[in-house]
C-alpha cells in the first residue's frame, strides 16, 4: 500500500484535475485537510510539499495554499513584450507600478544602455500580472530621450506597443537567463514564499538602428512562467 502522504497527494491532484478545485482557488487549511484525511499535520504537510514541488499548488505567505495556474510560456525568439505574450495565451495582462523616477544611471545601466553617465534615465519598478496572478517583478531602465516622447502611462503599462505606435521600429534583443531564490521584498510583491525559486532575465532591447531603448532585470515566478527555445 502506498504511504498515506502519497495517497493524499494523489487524491488532491485528482480533485484538481477534475475541476473540484479550480485554478487559483484556495485549498482548505492544513489543519482542516489533516482532519479530513484523518492524518497528522506532518503527514498532510508532506503531501502538500510534493504538490508544491510539482508545481500543482503554491504556498503564499500569510495567505494559504492555492491551486497553481498553468505556466505562461515565452518563446525565446526575437523581441517580444510581456503584454503580447500574455494576450497570445488568452490571459489578461495588467501592471502594478511600484516606482517611477528620473535618475542618473548606475554603472550597469550606462554599460547596457550605452549612454553617457551624466545622461538621465527613467527607472521603473513594477509587477506584471496574468489574470490577476503576479508573474514577474521587473526593474526597467529607459533612456530619458526615448521615454520623454511618451507619457508615463504608456511607458509603465505597454511600453513596446507605445513605441511602435509612435513610429519606432523594434529590433533585436539580448537576453541572459539564470536561476536564483526570491528575497523577502520580491517574494512579497509576487505572493510567494521567501526563498522560492525564480527565473531571472536580464534583457537589453534595441531599435532597428541599434539604439538600446530598454534594459530590464526581471524575476519570474518559476511555477508560473517558463521559457522555451525555438530554432528556425
Amino acid at each position: 500500500m502506498l504511504p498515506a502522504y502519497i495517497q493524499i497527494r494523489d487524491k488532491i491532484k485528482g480533485d484538481i484535475d477534475q475541476g473540484i478545485w479550480k485554478i487559483g482557488s484556495r485549498l482548505p487549511s492544513e489543519r482542516d485537510l489533516a482532519e479530513q484525511f484523518s492524518v497528522s499535520r506532518m503527514t498532510l504537510r508532506q503531501a502538500i510539499t510534493i504538490l508544491v514541488e510539482e508545481g500543482i499548488v503554491e504556498r503564499r505567505v500569510g495567505s494559504g495554499t492555492y491551486v497553481a495556474s498553468q505556466r505562461v510560456q515565452e518563446r525565446m525568439r526575437g523581441t517580444t513584450s510581456f503584454t503580447e505574450i500574455i494576450k497570445s495565451q488568452g490571459k489578461t495582462p495588467s501592471t502594478r507600478l511600484i516606482s517611477y523616477e528620473r535618475i542618473l544611471p548606475n554603472e550597469q545601466e550606462v554599460k547596457h544602455l550605452n549612454i553617457p553617465p551624466n545622461s538621465y534615465i527613467i527607472r521603473m519598478e513594477r509587477v506584471r500580472y496574468a489574470d490577476d496572478l503576479p508573474v514577474v517583478y521587473e526593474v526597467a531602465s529607459i533612456p530619458e530621450k526615448i521615454a520623454k516622447q511618451l507619457d508615463r502611462q504608456a511607458v509603465s503599462e505597454h511600453f513596446f506597443q507605445s513605441l511602435i505606435d509612435a513610429g519606432f521600429t523594434v529590433g533585436k534583443s539580448q537576453q541572459t537567463i539564470s536561476a536564483k531564490v526570491a528575497n523577502s521584498k520580491v517574494a512579497t510583491d509576487l505572493h510567494i514564499a521567501e526563498g522560492s525559486a525564480v527565473l531571472t532575465l536580464k534583457q537589453s532591447s534595441f531599435l532597428d538602428d541599434g539604439t538600446c531603448f530598454e534594459y530590464v532585470r526581471s524575476q519570474y515566478v518559476a511555477e508560473r512562467f517558463e521559457f522555451y527555445l525555438e530554432n528556425n
